[in-house]
């Protein structure tokens, strides 16, 4: 474990004074740059060389982190010792990340990496707008941004089904509410005592309640009935319905009526015996008295008549 004494941090934190400039050089190598011995990375003035920030104890991590944040704010953005104290920073005070996803663990699908990478975006955001001047610690600066970050990944990706921010946010207040009336009244809280809870109307809550079933989704290969376990019971898939494609035939049959209608008695009689008889245009020829190519023109003119007063529809 690390400590400090004197000023100076022992154990995972290795600093080496020079004896010409009388500041804090580096006692790994590893780093661009050198300082006095080959290999040795320079940083700025009055910063120790951090092997492994991830490894610094917490208390020496509070008092570290402050000194980098001072000297971070003098040093020019993209140098290497600017990316060097940034860094350092990041990995020390990782585990604040770690604290704070830890009350999303349920939250999501339960990957708790997904969560880790998101928080340390808002580390990241908190190093970088902290300002030594607010008299503030750096830990209660930093995990407001880590939460909002983690909340705001929940609710732009997690959601099934996209809804507004609104419902969003008053599904949050409903959980709330329910969960705290359930355990003064000992049973779940009806939709009045929830909009009585929250001021708000019983079709406010109701739209709540029904925009949150929109969070997560479930699969339609899960079985359909009410015991998840019975054996053969038939998944959502195997109980929805389908469109019937009789229903299209029916919509143009429908559209088609008056325009047979319209047909004068041979025309009508001509389509009745083709499509509903299916009769050979032969065979209806011999029915009229009437040559296969008189049919054939009969039928090409009374069919292009359907289709144009279809297509004016």
């Amino acid at each position: 474990m690390s400590s400090i004494r004197g000023g100076t941090v022992t154990s995972s934190v290795h600093v080496r004074r020079t004896n010409t400039a009388n500041t804090d050089a580096i006692g790994t190598s590893g780093a661009p740059g050198t300082s006095g011995t080959p290999g040795t990375p320079e940083v700025a003035a009055e910063l120790p060389w951090i092997e492994d920030g991830g490894k610094v104890a917490p208390k020496d991590a509070r008092v570290l982190s402050r000194m980098f944040l001072d000297r971070l704010q003098s040093l020019e953005e993209g140098t290497p010792e600017h990316q060097y104290a940034r860094n350092t920073l990041i990995e020390m005070n990782i585990s604040l990340v770690t604290f704070a996803a830890r009350r999303f663990r349920n939250r999501g699908s339960g990957d708790m990496d997904d969560v880790i990478q998101v928080g340390t975006i808002g580390l990241i955001k908190a190093i970088d707008r902290f300002d030594l001047s607010r008299e503030v610690e750096f830990t209660s600066f930093a995990i407001p941004y880590i939460v909002g970050e983690i909340k705001r990944f929940f609710r732009d990706t997690t959601w099934a089904v996209h809804v507004p921010r609104r419902l969003q946010e008053l599904r949050v207040e409903l959980a709330k509410s329910t969960e705290a009336l359930a355990a003064t009244l000992n049973r779940p809280p009806t939709v009045k005592e929830l909009a009585a809870d929250l001021d708000l109307t019983d079709e406010e809550v109701i739209e709540g309640l029904v925009a949150a079933n929109g969070y997560v989704a479930g699969s339609i290969d899960s079985p359909g009935s009410d015991s998840a376990s019975a054996d053969g019971a038939p998944t959502y898939a195997e109980t929805m319905g389908d469109e019937d494609p009789a229903l299209e035939l029916f919509e143009d049959l429908h559209a088609l009526a008056p325009l047979l209608q319209g047909l004068d008695e041979r025309e009508r009689a001509i389509i009745e015996m083709r499509f509903g008889q299916e009769m050979t245009q032969a065979d209806i020829g011999r029915e009229l008295d009437l040559s296969q190519m008189h049919i054939s023109r009969l039928l090409t003119r009374t069919l292009v008549k359907l289709r144009s007063g279809l297509l004016s529809q």
